[in-house]
């Protein structure tokens, strides 16, 4: 098993996690399958180690297909309960920042909420650039997801005995969802070393996939059939696909959070396309998904014009622009890096 963290760091934490009775598990807002799984993950394990002034809060709510997850009705949102939120943020002697790099990523009110408390914190996350403002910064960007580096963590603890069934399945969730179903070029031998260790001790994989990707609702499919076929563009000379739907689109389609999810990967699938975009139109933004394949940074394309970042090859941001404006301006950026994208 690699060893990202150093002595002193895992000295620390265990420190820090010993001292404390009072711990706050967080991560970012629009929670998906790594962050919930992450969360959970570190949830569990506190409680195996007798922690029981834990909570996870997170900033809103995850799609209904995360919900079933173990732990997951003991989840404190901020979106709902701020002054319970706030107030446990506050008395917390540590909080656990899991799939996020910047505090930002919980949410302008959240975040605030989390630098005006100064806690110590242990920060465990596979984002580009992260702060600098944790006690213990375990940091990998080459992990394939967040839950694959709470693994690792509870390892190099020497926690690797307490890790439940409801450990286990919140962590094979991060990793099947952030790897793309062990598809993408973040997963390693280890990867599967990992789950395969899960696996054998009494790991149901396939019910965690049905559970994700089996319980689709008609007006999802229909939502999705739409995009792609009538709202999916294909730029050639820049091999960029490009989708892009209105809140009025969304509406019709009684759109539910989560329902979107994957329609970038859909269009990236398409031969010869070398980067996706999707641009979905909120009430007060429209918020951008990126996906690149081979080398061309998707992270960098985000944070340079698009207030976001991520990965290399996946990557999100926003705008306040209108959804047209947004979508000529993101066409004008391609061609102008159409050359680099080509390249790649």
């Amino acid at each position: 098993m690699s060893s990202i963290l150093n002595s002193e760091q895992i000295a620390a934490a265990q420190k820090l996690i010993q001292q404390s009775d009072s711990i706050v598990i967080t991560s970012h807002k629009s929670p998906d399958g790594d962050a919930v799984g992450s969360s959970l993950a570190l949830y569990h394990l506190m409680k195996a180690l007798g922690k029981e002034n834990v909570h996870v809060i997170l900033p809103d709510a995850a799609p209904d297909f995360l919900q079933w997850v173990h732990g997951y009705n003991d989840i404190i949102f901020f979106d709902k309960d701020e002054k319970e939120a706030t107030d446990l943020i506050s008395a917390a002697n540590l909080i656990f920042c899991a799939d996020y790099n910047l505090l930002t990523r919980t949410g302008e009110k959240m975040g605030a909420v989390l630098k005006a408390a100064a806690r110590p914190s242990i920060l465990i996350d596979h984002h580009q650039q992260p702060e600098d403002f944790p006690v213990v910064l375990y940091s990998d960007t080459s992990a394939c997801s967040t839950c694959e580096m709470v693994f690792r963590f509870t390892d190099q603890c020497g926690w690797r005995k307490r890790i439940s069934l409801a450990m286990a399945e919140a962590i094979y969730l991060g990793i099947m969802t952030d790897s793309g179903s062990f598809r993408f070029p973040s997963v390693s031998s280890e990867t599967h070393e990992i789950v395969g260790y899960l696996i054998e001790h009494g790991l149901d994989h396939a019910r965690i996939h049905r559970e994700v990707y089996d319980t689709n609702l008609l007006d999802r499919l229909k939502l999705v059939g739409y995009a792609l076929s009538e709202k999916l563009e294909v730029i050639e000379e820049a091999a960029t696909a490009i989708i892009w739907l209105t809140n009025d689109e969304l509406v019709r389609f009684k759109h539910r959070q989560g329902d979107t999810e994957g329609l970038v990967n859909q269009a990236l699938s398409i031969k010869g396309v070398k980067m996706a975009v999707f641009l979905r139109e909120g009430n007060s933004e429209v918020k951008l998904s990126f996906r690149s394949k081979n080398t061309f940074d998707v992270n960098q394309f985000a944070r340079k014009s698009w207030n976001g970042g991520g990965h290399k090859n996946a990557a999100g941001g926003a705008t306040s622009e209108n959804i047209m404006d947004a979508l000529k301006r993101l066409k004008e950026e391609v061609m102008a890096v159409k050359n680099d994208i080509l390249a790649s």
